[in-house]
């Protein structure tokens, strides 16, 4: 048991420096391209933040473990609708000026169609390649196609030198690997000690752990007053999840989703993706009681869980 909590603690101290080091050498990257915040969240830091989420399901994959992999999934986007956007605007309200709304509808057809695959035990290899098309397609889309009133100003901070940025992005990567690795090993051993199914395992410890990046990210640009980068992290990194990791995860292991992420879990993602959209389109701001509502809700979807 001590040997599994070590593995699993060594993972998460892993994911979080190489996601630390990953964001700071994408965004410097980024801004060395002037792209404006929002698209660097939604392209470059969802992409990166979703590194550990991508390691962590391919090795759980690789392992045979599909359990853990699609809890990771699910329960990621669960922690970044929830618990990340809620604490960023408990730590700062973010103010909505008509920010990431295409983005969030993307995210919701996302997270239906990964509700129907699980409901209807769809699966396959060209169900993966079929997803991995569709993450091509809506970055593409994101690049050539922003809008001036929802991006913003691409930052005026003085970036890092490409040099270093690159630098930074390798090593992140790099300890994202060797992390990822050590977090899923340690996970499957503790779901097996524990007696605890690899699916909750995945939905909670493994997925909360992968989250770190995202939520440091967030808060970060939070308090330097870029709701953009914020907003677009978690909305961005939802899309990835689900279509970038589990369309690599279907092609690593075609097998369907687990059936018991359908009573529970998929229909509160497919709520929270909603409400997320709706929020984007009908509020001013996600300001602190919306934010402690967000951390209450996820709370208290851990404890059900475990219950």
């Amino acid at each position: 048991m001590e040997s599994a909590i070590l593995l699993v603690l060594a993972g998460l101290f892993g994911l979080a420096l190489g996601g630390d080091f990953l964001v700071r050498g994408s965004v410097g990257i980024a801004r060395r391209l002037g792209v404006s915040n929002l698209v660097t969240g939604l392209v470059i830091v969802g992409f990166a933040t979703s590194m550990p989420e991508m390691v962590a399901s391919v090795e759980a994959a690789l392992l045979g473990s599909p359990g853990i992999a699609w809890g990771n999934i699910v329960g990621s986007n669960l922690s970044n609708s929830l618990l990340i956007l809620g604490v960023t605007a408990v730590v700062m309200p973010i103010a909505l000026t008509g920010l990431g709304r295409r983005d969030a509808n993307v995210a919701l057809v996302a997270t239906v169609i990964l509700a129907m695959l699980a409901w209807l035990q769809l699966s396959g290899t060209w169900t993966g390649i079929a997803l991995l098309l569709a993450i091509v397609a809506y970055v593409y889309w994101r690049y050539n196609h922003p809008r001036a009133q929802e991006e913003g100003e691409a930052d005026g901070s003085p970036p890092l030198h490409i040099g270093l940025a690159m630098l930074a992005f390798l090593a992140g990567l790099a300890a994202l690997v060797v992390g990822g690795q050590a977090l899923v090993t340690g996970a499957i051993d503790l779901a097996r000690l524990a007696g605890v199914s690899e699916t909750v395992i995945g939905l909670t410890v493994v997925a909360v752990g992968t989250s770190l990046p995202e939520l440091a990210a967030s808060i970060a640009a939070a308090f330097r007053g870029k709701p953009g980068l914020a907003l677009g992290n978690v909305v961005g990194s939802n899309i990835y999840n689900i279509l970038l990791i589990g369309g690599t995860t279907m092609v690593i292991a075609p097998g369907p989703l687990p059936t018991e992420l359908t009573d529970f879990e998929l229909p509160l993602l497919v709520l929270a993706a909603s409400v997320l959209a709706l929020v984007l389109w009908r509020a001013k701001r996600i300001g602190r009681i919306i934010g402690i509502v967000l951390v209450a809700t996820f709370a208290a979807y851990v404890a059900v869980l475990f219950a």
